[in-house]
């Protein structure tokens, strides 16, 4: 078993640590170091505006497919009604605006090219719909985080229906084969023909589906252990490790070199394991953060050794990036704000093929962005701030 906390990553660390200095350390030893990381700036034109009025909610899920497309799923309830939708009420009060359909597709120059999503014929709809992932075969795989959101939903690129898994309404059970407990997403292992699900809001485990049929496989809890559905109680930062995960379970993310890297986000931790669910490592992140905690969700990039892990901080409000072998944390980027590059509850990210990263916010950030891939750079801070283009600075 192997522990790593890369804001005490030595006992000098450890001992600023207690101090109140270790950020300002880790600064240095990273400058000292002479690392380089890949840079990235804000696209403030990407995407294109919405037609139609359309407007975004609390936009929780993101996805990308084979042809680099981005695939965004937003909740068309988070709205106030006086203030964002006058044109949806009735009687009508503005000439602006009204909810975007819950799923829009996005070309890589930012257009809107295609829109569906909510309820349909032969499927129940998630009530709290939450993450968006695409597999190996372009189909769009969406779960819930609501409390009867015990389903995923399978469909093509183009929205049509095919397959649901777990029944809806069905009871908290980590150790149900057929059911889940509040889906937060799905990630996917094209070798094996297998989907890995973060399982998740009420549900504390991986579990591991048949990516054709949707059969239950295998699944685990935190370290590899058999998942129990006690209450641990809230986050208490100095506490040991909790052996169990905290819900929710926030991602579930395979590797090319077959690992599997795990998002247990209210223990601001990333469980490493092997694809039987065997413990390799963790490492924390921001371990004193309390409320929703650190550790949203992972992309990597696109490099066949996917040298580099970028990790979500909703409640810090940056993005890591992160040396994927040996999980130091290199630098990071972003701050808590309303202008492009900045944050508020950043929930996921996708990373194309060429090395650009997508981000979505949920509560009221309610956007997506686009940060530009400009190639590797010194690190010369942990905190980067708001990466704006070099040429408007």
């Amino acid at each position: 078993m192997t522990r790593k906390t890369f804001y005490t990553a030595s006992a000098v660390v450890a001992l600023l640590v207690a101090l109140g200095c270790a950020e300002k350390a880790l600064d240095s030893a990273a400058v000292a170091q002479g690392k380089q990381a890949p840079m990235f700036e804000v696209d403030p034109f990407w995407p294109k505006p919405l037609p139609n009025h359309w407007i975004l909610g609390s936009t929780i899920g993101i996805g990308v497919d084979s042809r680099d497309h981005i695939y965004i799923i937003h909740r068309r309830d988070t709205f106030n009604e006086r203030t964002e939708i006058g044109a949806a009420t009735d009687p009508v009060k503005a000439d602006c605006c009204t909810p975007a359909p819950n799923v829009l597709e996005f070309d890589p120059e930012g257009n809107l090219v295609n829109h569906w999503g909510g309820p349909g014929e032969g499927y129940t709809w998630p009530a709290s719909n939450h993450g968006i992932t695409i597999d190996h075969k372009d189909n769009v795989w969406i779960g819930g985080n609501g409390r009867s959101d015990s389903h995923i939903l399978k469909f093509s690129r183009d929205g049509e229906f095919l397959a649901e898994y777990g029944v809806p309404g069905s009871d908290t059970d980590s150790n149900s084969q057929t059911n889940f407990g509040s889906v937060a997403e799905i990630s996917f292992d094209p070798d094996a023909n297998e989907a890995y699900v973060a399982d998740g809001y009420r549900n504390k485990r991986v579990a591991v589906l048949d990516a054709d049929t949707g059969e239950m496989k295998r699944y685990w809890g935190a370290y590899g252990n058999k998942p129990d559905d006690t209450n641990l109680g809230p986050f208490v930062p100095g506490q040991e490790p909790a052996q169990q995960f905290r819900n929710p379970v926030h991602c579930a993310q395979p590797s090319n070199d077959g690992l599997i890297y795990v998002c247990d986000r209210v223990n601001n931790r990333l469980q490493v394991f092997k694809p039987d669910g065997t413990f390799v490592e963790e490492m924390f992140v921001k371990p004193n953060s309390l409320g929703d905690g650190s550790v949203w969700d992972i992309s990597f990039s696109p490099d066949p050794e996917q040298t580099f892990m970028y990790l979500a901080d909703g409640t810090n409000r940056k993005i890591f990036i992160i040396e994927r072998k040996t999980l130091e944390i290199l630098t990071n980027f972003g701050d808590g704000g309303r202008n492009p590059g900045q944050f508020f509850a950043v929930h996921g990210l996708v990373t194309d093929s060429k090395g650009n990263i997508y981000t979505t916010e949920t509560y009221e950030g309610k956007r997506v962005q686009k940060f530009t891939y400009k190639g590797m750079g010194p690190v010369t801070v942990m905190d980067q701030g708001t990466p704006w283009p070099a040429d408007r600075k």
